[in-house]
């Protein structure tokens, strides 16, 4: 979705309120398709002083399978969406600022790219999730399961001594 900022940038305007849904369902992070229901982006764009300022917020369930357990779960999130956008650079490239081309600023694009850098690396569906045993494939998470713990080779002499 293209949003022309022209008279926003001129100074034409001094606010620009957004209240937009994306639908990212056909979107791909890492292996899934984890938007099963409509991202909501609310704030603002304004321009103060010449400095045009875009200030949301991104809010979305997200479904994916746990890194850990594999078990699926669903958490909401809310991404900050905060950038200074321009019309052109002086110089060199600079991250800190978005430049707005003439035929507007693609801020269905942006929103997702946001997206991606916030979510974490790993997926989990809880912060203590204990995953699955290594030997039978339990879930570690409903109990303990039944394998005897493995002793490191290197160690049997070791507990041999202590008695087992």
């Amino acid at each position: 979705m293209i949003i022309t900022l022209e008279s926003l940038m001129n100074g034409g305007i001094e606010k620009l309120d957004l209240d937009l849904s994306f639908d990212f369902s056909k979107e791909e992070f890492d292996g899934v398709f984890p938007f099963t229901t409509p991202v909501s982006l609310k704030g603002e764009i304004t321009n103060k002083a010449g400095i045009v300022r875009l200030k949301a917020a991104a809010c979305f369930d997200l479904t994916a399978p746990c890194d850990r357990c594999a078990a699926e779960f669903t958490k909401s999130f809310c991404v900050p969406v905060e950038h200074i956008l321009v019309s052109e650079l002086n110089g060199e490239d600079n991250d800190e600022f978005i430049v707005v081309l003439p035929e507007g600023l693609d801020i269905e694009r942006l929103t997702l790219e946001d997206i991606y850098l916030y979510l974490p690396s790993k997926l989990l569906c809880r912060d203590d999730c204990k995953g699955v045993c290594p030997s039978c494939g339990a879930d570690l998470n409903r109990g303990p399961c039944g394998c005897k713990k493995e002793v490191d080779p290197r160690l049997e002499a070791l507990l041999s001594m202590l008695g087992d």
